[in-house]
């Protein structure tokens, strides 16, 4: 599959006001059919990026859209048509056997390209709509997908989406979106629209601004294709809540934290292979932060400005020395604040300049601040970064450390 630019285009960014309902349930409390408002309630903005993803699938190259979900903003396209998908891959420079993620509006859409196991029923009516990601078999007659979604796989991933502005774009389409994240690839996953402006500006046409994404890392990925059935990639719903659903109880991890750079097996789902989440800084990772000289960590990137993540234990170094307080573009709805200060030796002399970001003890709040914190010390022009990781677990922390551990340059234990 080619990866050369695609053709230079204007970005633009429109705001989908929110305040009028964009769907509701049919049946009320099911996941069946996901019912459309009147259309005079539908925002235009919406209307507008439904059309433009219904339209040109069938020229060589088709512009994917970008849109938020509840995890991270996705780039979308027809997941039936191999020209629009093919934008996706050329958007991003995203490799060819990456698969990607099909997202549905509803169960009525979801039953129309593959029959859902039995194993599924009880994940889906705890988890869904919400950020998990469920291994379904290809469909081989007639092929409703496109080969580019599953890269060649006999499965694909699907999800439906906690967002009712993602529900009720995918409904306007008609068809399931492949949509993987709205970045370009290896980068920091966007959870504003400004981030998906950041990497893609003159790659896409349009970005639905529907604020901040509420998690803020990718969907859990699971297979109960198999026994005992696994976890492919960690994310939004923890293995420990996986594992109380009947059938799940011996549900394995089948992920590595490491990037599997060179293996010559095919990722079985997204985010296995290859180096993801990466800011341009280097990151150094301290897996065991609480032991930590911070102080002395810094003293040897000397000259250099150094970002700092803290997590759990780290105390602020930042300003100790005093050159005051930044504000953060992402300010109090990124969840975080940037402290500018330099670390100075006992003679007064500046050895490096120190950004600070603390995203407190509460691991959902690290999930959720933790991409905009890279994207933004990158942003203020930190040459490296220190990271304190969090307590590994089976919640949410597990996709946190995954996804440090793939963004390192360097980890320290």
């Amino acid at each position: 599959m080619s990866t050369s630019n695609p053709p230079k285009m204007k970005t633009r960014i429109l705001t989908i006001p929110l305040d009028n309902p964009l769907g509701s349930w049919s049946p009320p409390s099911s996941l069946k059919t996901w019912t459309l408002p009147p259309t005079t309630t539908i925002p235009s903005s919406l209307t507008l990026a439904a059309t433009a993803l219904t339209t040109s699938t069938a020229s060589s190259f088709s512009t994917p859209v970008a849109f938020p979900t509840e995890t991270v903003y996705g780039l979308g396209a027809d997941a039936t048509s191999s020209a629009a998908v093919k934008g996706i891959y050329l958007a991003k420079g995203r490799p060819s056997d990456n698969p990607l993620i099909v997202h549905v509006s509803d169960l009525d859409m979801l039953s129309a390209y593959s029959p859902i196991p039995e194993i599924y029923t009880e994940l889906i009516s705890q988890f869904w709509p919400g950020p998990l990601t469920i291994l379904l078999p290809v469909p081989t007659s007639p092929p409703l997908l496109a080969p580019e979604v599953t890269a060649g796989l006999p499965t694909f991933g699907a999800r439906m989406p906690d967002s009712a502005l993602a529900r009720t774009l995918i409904k306007l389409v008609g068809k399931p979106l492949a949509a993987p994240s709205a970045n370009a690839s290896t980068r920091p996953s966007p959870t504003k629209a400004v981030h998906v402006l950041e990497d893609l500006e003159g790659k896409i046409e349009l970005i639905l601004d529907g604020g901040d994404c509420a998690v803020g890392v990718e969907s859990t990925v699971v297979d109960g294709l198999c026994d005992p059935p696994v976890v492919l990639r960690p994310g939004g719903v923890g293995i420990e809540e996986i594992r109380r659903v009947r059938g799940w109880e011996g549900v394995v991890k089948g992920y590595k934290d490491q990037s599997e750079i060179g293996e010559a097996q095919k990722p079985r789902a997204p985010g296995m292979k290859y180096k993801h989440y990466s800011p341009r800084a280097r990151v150094v990772l301290f897996e065991g932060g609480k032991g930590v000289d911070v102080e002395a960590e810094l003293a040897g990137e000397r000259g250099k400005s150094v970002g700092v993540i803290r997590t759990e234990g780290w105390e602020s170094l930042a300003g100790q020395e005093g050159e005051g307080r930044i504000e953060s573009e992402e300010g109090d709805q990124g969840g975080f604040t940037v402290r500018q200060g330099a670390l100075k030796d006992r003679e007064g002399k500046e050895l490096a300049t120190v950004l600070d970001v603390d995203l407190g003890q509460d691991v959902k709040g690290v999930a959720h601040g933790l991409f905009a914190a890279l994207r933004e010390l990158d942003r203020l022009g930190a040459d490296v970064i220190f990271v304190e990781g969090v307590s590994d677990g089976d919640d949410i922390a597990a996709a946190v450390m995954n996804r440090l551990r793939k963004a390192a340059s360097e980890t320290r234990v």
